[in-house]
């Protein structure tokens, strides 16, 4: 009698075990985009970070360390261009739990921002 509903069990549960093999890579893939569609809106929000950072900077004159200046020739002998690079670095977030201490590495994210420095002189 349990081998016949055994039988049964068995003859009707026939597609569990092809979905549950299908299941595994498309979860898996799931989470790779996932992942990489998080990391590329982090680049986009860290560069309108930088950049909104370094036109600040430019317009109040309050500079950091870590900004790099460029002299830029005007004809004008009264004005005087420079201009501001300002770097930014984020750590990439992460969907999947664990995978930075497999990869043995922790990724950034590194961000430059550009604005123009008008001297008046």
């Amino acid at each position: 009698m349990h081998v016949r509903v055994l039988r049964k069990f068995l003859r009707e549960s026939s597609g569990s075990s092809e979905s549950a093999l299908v299941l595994i890579p498309l979860i898996s893939l799931f989470l790779i985009i996932s992942q990489v569609t998080v990391t590329i809106h982090a680049r986009n929000i860290g560069k309108i970070v930088a950049q909104d950072a370094a036109s600040s900077r430019a317009l109040s004159g309050k500079f950091l360390d870590g900004d790099t200046f460029l002299h830029i020739n005007s004809p004008d002998h009264n004005q005087n261009l420079d201009l501001i690079v300002s770097h930014s670095r984020s750590s990439v977030p992460s969907i999947f739990p664990g995978i930075q201490e497999a990869l043995g590495r922790n990724p950034n994210i590194d961000v430059t921002g550009i604005a123009v420095i008008e001297n008046q002189r």
